[in-house]
């Protein structure tokens, strides 16, 4: 009887101890972007002002899938955007319209596909995927970034953009001198 006992006090301890250890799915995970749309986005810049990075997509790029598998799934990278951005995920051909305050952007048909007015404002109607957009603190266009971007340099530009160093210095001075000096 005094073995069960202890028994089922041992198998409680070790079941309290293994849901310690499990992960907390019910909260954001640092190391994974957390991804808004540009209505969510524009609601917390009305509170809260922060830089947005859009990333702008479509379903059919295989480059887009590449920098979400090798460079937004990035443990610093992650971390970084979610710190300093509010990161959109906008995908160029979607339908539903876009309310940003008073301006609307709504899907333009062009025969069997077509363009989301929005993804054309962001890529200054020169559409290219992926292309990452930074936005300011007034949603005013910083700059967009057509094309796939490894991981170290991708980190390169969202710090850029992210600490204003593109306000003070050139990004190839930045790149040879600012950066290796603050992330190592």
């Amino acid at each position: 009887m005094k073995r069960q006992a202890t028994l089922a006090v041992l198998a409680s301890i070790l079941f309290t101890s293994l849901l310690a250890l499990r992960p907390d799915t019910t909260s954001p995970k640092a190391d994974k972007v957390q991804w808004l749309t540009m209505e969510q986005a524009y609601a917390r810049m009305q509170k809260e002002p922060r830089k947005i990075l859009v990333d702008v997509y479509t379903d059919w790029c295989g480059w887009c899938k590449v920098m979400d598998r090798e460079t937004y799934s990035n443990a610093k990278v992650a971390e970084y955007i979610n710190k300093n951005y509010y990161p959109v995920k906008f995908n160029a051909e979607q339908r539903e319209p876009v309310t940003l305050g008073q301006q609307k952007f709504v899907y333009v048909s062009q025969g069997k596909s077509g363009v989301h007015q929005l993804a054309l404002s962001l890529t200054n109607n020169q559409p290219s995927y992926p292309t990452t957009v930074f936005l300011d603190e007034k949603m005013q266009m910083i700059q967009p970034l057509p094309g796939y971007l490894k991981t170290k340099e991708f980190h390169e530009v969202i710090t850029f953009i992210g600490d204003n160093h593109y306000q003070k210095v050139p990004f190839d001075k930045y790149k040879a001198e600012t950066y290796p000096k603050l992330y190592k």
